[in-house]
C-alpha cells in the first residue's frame, strides 16, 4: 500500500510546517499546568482497564489539534483500515502484516487473496491446544517414557523476547509443574549453563524460527540435539525417537523443519504475513500456552482484541494508541527529544522494556520513506528502559539533572496482592511502588517546584548540583490490575503505537533490512577465520582476526 499524502502530510505541508512553529516556542510543565487547572481531565484517555494520563507531556491543546490534524491529514484512518483488512502495508516486501488477524475470534471473517486467513489462524490456534494440553497433562513422553518437566524455547529476536516477556509477566497465572526456558544467544552460555540442570529425559526443545535458517536459533538446536543424543545412545534411544518426542518446530518453511528432522505432526505454522515482533499471538507462543495454559493464551489475544477494535474505532481524540503515537512524534521530531525510556514499576513486567526496544527500533528506526526517499527528520528515537526502582538508582541521575532531554513511559498496576490469599506486607510494598512512580513522574516534570519548600529552595541557591531542572515530558499508563487480557492490551497499544508513527513518517514498520548484511557479512568473516584468509577486509578486521589467531 503506497500513498502519497506529501500534500497534507510530509514536511512541506500546513499541519506539519505548523507543528515546526509551535516546537519553537519555549515549553513548560510547570507553567502550563499554573495556566490550567483542568489540565489533567482533557489530557487523559482510558479503554478497558487501560487508563492513559499524558497531561505531562510538553503540550496544549493547539499542538494536540495540530496532530490529530497531521494525523488524518496522513491519511491515518485509511492506514488503519488497510492494516486492518490485509493490505500489502509491508511495501517494501509487498505483502500485508495481519498480525491483528491473529487474535481475531473464530466467528470473524478475513479473505486475504482468496485465503480464508481466520480459518487458518484458528487451525494453527487448535493445534497449539492439543501440543501444549499434551505436554501439561503429562501424555507428551520422551524417548524414555518419561513425562516432559522442562520445555526450552530456542528462538532469537520476536521468537524470543515475545514469549518470554508475556510468560515473565504472567507466571503467577501458571498453573502447570512443567517450567518454561528461553534460550536465545548465539555464543551458547545461556544453553549451557541450562543445561547442567536439566534432565535430557524430560526435556522438550522449540526450536522457533520464522525462516528456519536463523543461524543463532540453529545452533543452539544442534547442540541440544547433541546433547539429548549423548544420553539417548546410553539407553539404546534412537536419532529418529529423539526428535519426534523432544522437538517442536516452528516456522513458514516446513521443508527446511524436515529437513533438519522435525516430525510433520509437531511442525506449527508460521506465515510470511506474520513479522517476528508482532509473532508472540501465533504458534511463537505455544511456550505461553504452556506455562498459563490455553484458556490464558486465548484471554491474552482476546484483550489484544479488544485494543484492536478500540483502535480501529475510537475517535483520534480518545484512541490510546492514536495519541501515545501522535506524542513520540512530538517529542522526536518536532522537539527533538531523541531518547525514550520505558520504565514499568512492576517486577513481572521486567522484560516489557527490551521486548518494546525490539518493536519501536527494528521496526521504525529508518531513514527512507515507502517511496525510497531519504529522510531529513527525525524518527524513532532511541529506547531503553528497566524496572522502575532499579532504575531509580541507575540512570535516574541522568534523567533528572543530566543534559538530555528524555521522554519517559511510567507503567503500573494499581491492584496486587488482593484477594482471599493477600498479603498485608507486599500490599505495602506495591503501594511503595506505586508511591514512587507517581513521584518521579512528578519530580521529572516540575524539578525543585514539586516540593515547596523555602529549605529546599534555599539549599539549592547554595548548593547548585542539588537543582532539579523538571520539565522532562512523560506518559504514565495505569493497569487496573495485570492479567492475560490486559497484557494483550498493554502489548497491542505499542504494537499499534509503532504504527501510528510510522503512518505519519511514511515509513515501512514491517520489514527491518538493516540487520540482513551483518548477517551476511558474519559468514564472510567466519569463512575467513576457518580458511585463515588474510588480507579479506578492512586493516581493522584483519588484524583483529589475526588477534584471534595468535590467540586460539
Amino acid at each position: 500500500m503506497r500513498t502519497d499524502n506529501s500534500c497534507c502530510c510530509g514536511p512541506q505541508s500546513p499541519n506539519w510546517q505548523r507543528l515546526q512553529s509551535l516546537a519553537k516556542q519555549t515549553w513548560s510543565l510547570e507553567r502550563l499546568f499554573v495556566q490550567d487547572p483542568h489540565r489533567t481531565a482533557r489530557f487523559s484517555a482510558q479503554t478497558g482497564a487501560l487508563y492513559m494520563d499524558y497531561s505531562k507531556q510538553l503540550i496544549d491543546e493547539t499542538v494536540l489539534t495540530s496532530l490529530l490534524s497531521l494525523a488524518t491529514g496522513c491519511g491515518l484512518s485509511d492506514r488503519i483500515e488497510a492494516l486492518m483488512q490485509g493490505a500489502a502495508v509491508n511495501t517494501s516486501e509487498e505483502r500485508a502484516a495481519l498480525h491483528t488477524a491473529l487474535r481475531l475470534p473464530a466467528t470473524a471473517t478475513l479473505n486475504v487473496d482468496e485465503q480464508d486467513v481466520v480459518a487458518d489462524v484458528h487451525r494453527s490456534l487448535a493445534q497449539v491446544a492439543h501440543i501444549s494440553e499434551r505436554i501439561r497433562n503429562g501424555t507428551w513422553r520422551g524417548f524414555s517414557g518419561k513425562a516432559m518437566t522442562d520445555v526450552v524455547n530456542i528462538g532469537v529476536g520476536g521468537s524470543d523476547l515475545g514469549p518470554l516477556m508475556a510468560t515473565a509477566a504472567l507466571d503467577e497465572w501458571a498453573n502447570t509443574q512443567v517450567k518454561v526456558h528461553f534460550v536465545s544467544n548465539m555464543d551458547g552460555t545461556q544453553l549451557d549453563n541450562l543445561l547442567k540442570h536439566l534432565n535430557p529425559e524430560t526435556t522438550l526443545f522449540i526450536v522457533s524460527s520464522k525462516s528456519f535458517g536463523t543461524v543463532d536459533t540453529l545452533s543452539n538446536a544442534k547442540t541440544a540435539l547433541s546433547w539429548l543424543l549423548t544420553t539417548a545412545k546410553l539407553r539404546a534411544g534412537t536419532k529418529r525417537s529423539v526428535l519426534r518426542r523432544h522437538f517442536i518446530g516452528i516456522s513458514a518453511n516446513h521443508q527446511k523443519m524436515s529437513a533438519w528432522g522435525i516430525h510433520p505432526e509437531h511442525q506449527l505454522q508460521l506465515w510470511e504475513w506474520v513479522g517476528g515482533r508482532f509473532s508472540l499471538w501465533s504458534a511463537i507462543g505455544l511456550a505461553i500456552a504452556i506455562r498459563i495454559g490455553m484458556a490464558g493464551f486465548k484471554a491474552l489475544l482476546a484483550g489484544a482484541h479488544s485494543m484492536d477494535a478500540h483502535f480501529s474505532q475510537a475517535d483520534f481524540s480518545e484512541n490510546l494508541p492514536v495519541l501515545l503515537g501522535l506524542l513520540a512524534v512530538w517529542n522526536s521530531t518536532f522537539l527533538q527529544v531523541n531518547a525514550h525510556t520505558v520504565l514499568p514499576y512492576d517486577g513481572r513486567l521486567s522484560y516489557l522494556p527490551s521486548y518494546l526496544t525490539q518493536l519501536e527500533m527494528e521496526s521504525n528506526g529508518k531513514s527512507v520513506t515507502q517511496h525510497g526517499d531519504r529522510i531529513d527528520y527525525n524518527t524513532c528515537p532511541i529506547l531503553w528502559g528497566e524496572i522502575g526502582s532499579n532504575a531509580q538508582h541507575a540512570f535516574y541521575q541522568l534523567l533528572h539533572q543530566g543534559t538530555q532531554q528524555v521522554s519517559c513511559d511510567f507503567i503500573a498496576c494499581v491492584r496486587r496482592y488482593h484477594g482471599p490469599l493477600k498479603n498485608t506486607a507486599l500490599q505495602q510494598q506495591h503501594e511503595l511502588s506505586l508511591a514512587n512512580c507517581l513521584a518521579q513522574s512528578r519530580v521529572l516534570a516540575f524539578g525543585n517546584a514539586a516540593i515547596s519548600d523555602n529549605k529546599v529552595d534555599a539549599c539549592v541557591e547554595t548548593d547548585k548540583y542539588k537543582h532539579y531542572h523538571g520539565n522532562q515530558p512523560s506518559t504514565t499508563v495505569l493497569i487496573d490490575e495485570l492479567t492475560p487480557h490486559s497484557l494483550g492490551a498493554l502489548i497491542a497499544l505499542y504494537e499499534h503505537k509503532v504504527y501510528v508513527m510510522a503512518s505519519i513518517w511514511d515509513i515501512n514498520p514491517f520489514d527491518q533490512w538493516g540487520v540482513e548484511m551483518g548477517k551476511q557479512m558474519a559468514e564472510s568473516v567466519h569463512q575467513a577465520m576457518q580458511q585463515e584468509s588474510s588480507g579479506c577486509f578492512d586493516t581493522s578486521t584483519d588484524q583483529l582476526l589475526q588477534h584471534i589467531r595468535q590467540r586460539s
